[in-house]
């Protein structure tokens, strides 16, 4: 109920849901003290995947078990999933390419967008050698576009942090209680990587749109770090070139996600229902949630021996890096290229990127005044 609750009401993408966790669980409810919260955060950052969910699943992991951990992810999940789907039932009933509101979701996403480069950015490239690796990062993911091209940037980066953030000094960290063992744990792992390497093999033998579907999301939950926002580039590749979704859907399907609570990533429920109705939505849903509950049930029971290791603390600060510049590739190209034609286009994504993040709108209500700007805006050029 906890978890459904945070679901239907945690708005503002993965940052403000660390927040609402931290109120939740932390502050009312005292299920885990500020510092094994810190440490979840921290692992769940690390690894691959929606950070916001694998916190709730980690949380729900601690208090509960396994079972813990699929109630977490199920309440947190299910109600922006099945918005998403549903609006995308309503969007293929329609001719959406001109549509005025269309337009006015993919100016707001840029101004979500950019909110996210500046919040991140001002956390995770304090320095000018953090700075440059996310320019780099940037500019190979816009120059080099393909399914291979994060997960390789995000190695060199974990690689560059190796050398140039090297650290002795970690803090005294206290000794976290895991319900779940370390061999089930090497189990999940184990069952993660078998599916990221056997899936494509499937796709190849079993060429049937519901393997390629999930093969596809499942890719995309594996080697995405960063969150929702960080995402938009792999799934547009994956999705124009192998399923052929069209970049207004695209778009106007990523600036719905914003106006719902829950994590970025139920914005494969829609992408799903586009495809293939709700087999789809549940198939793009499970495959993209998968990566991450199996990733971070299986981490577990280790992390408390591999956070203790000063290079791992050295790889994640360049990783953070390269994260930034991820979101900023993604933020020029599609978001920008499909978004900003005229000079009125980038006036109302100034305006909305103010009511964001200096008059403090809440995102939903950014949503809807992007829209009907929108509409006014298709309405004044008839």
């Amino acid at each position: 109920m906890i978890s459904t609750k945070l679901g239907l009401t945690s708005f503002g993408g993965p940052i403000a849901h660390l927040g609402y966790f931290h109120e939740e669980y932390v502050k009312r409810r005292n299920w885990l003290d500020e510092r094994s919260f810190a440490d979840l955060v921290a692992l769940s950052q690390f690894l691959p995947g929606p950070a916001s969910s694998q916190v709730g699943i980690g949380i729900g992991i601690l208090r509960a078990g396994m079972m813990g951990g699929i109630v977490a992810f199920i309440g947190f999940t299910l109600p922006s999933a099945l918005a998403l789907a549903l609006f995308a039932m309503l969007v293929q009933h329609f001719d959406i390419g001109d549509a005025g509101w269309v337009h006015g979701l993919k100016i707001v996403a840029v101004a979500i967008v950019a909110q996210a480069i500046l919040g991140m950015g001002q956390k995770l490239t304090p320095d000018k050698t953090r700075i440059t690796i996310a320019v780099l990062a940037a500019t190979v993911s816009l120059l080099w576009q393909s399914a291979f091209s994060q997960v390789s940037l995000i190695i060199v980066a974990g690689i560059i942090g190796l050398f140039l953030f090297k650290t002795d000094r970690l803090p005294e960290l206290p000794n976290t209680i895991v319900p779940v063992s370390r061999k089930l744990g090497a189990t999940l792992l184990i069952a993660f990587a078998t599916l990221l390497i056997g899936l494509p093999i499937l796709r190849i033998m079993a060429p049937m749109s519901e393997v390629a579907l999930f093969d596809s999301f499942y890719r995309a939950g594996s080697l995405v770090f960063g969150g929702g926002h960080v995402v938009l580039p792999l799934l547009e590749t994956e999705l124009a070139g192998a399923h052929g979704i069209g970049k207004e859907a695209f778009i106007a399907g990523y600036g719905a996600a914003q106006a719902v609570p829950g994590p970025l990533f139920t914005f494969s429920s829609y992408l799903g229902a586009m495809l293939n109705g709700w087999l789809g939505a549940i198939i793009a849903t499970i495959a993209i949630f998968l990566p991450a509950f199996l990733l971070i049930a299986g981490a577990l029971p280790f992390w408390d021996s591999l956070r203790r290791i000063a290079k791992v603390q050295s790889a994640l600060t360049g990783i953070n890096a390269c994260v930034v510049g991820l979101i900023l590739g993604a933020f020029y190209h599609p978001i920008w290229t499909s978004s900003i034609m005229e000079p009125v286009d980038f006036a109302l994504a100034a305006v909305l990127f103010a009511l964001l993040v200096y008059w403090k709108l809440p995102p939903w209500l950014v949503v809807l005044i992007g829209a009907f700007a929108g509409i006014c805006m298709d309405a004044i050029k008839l």
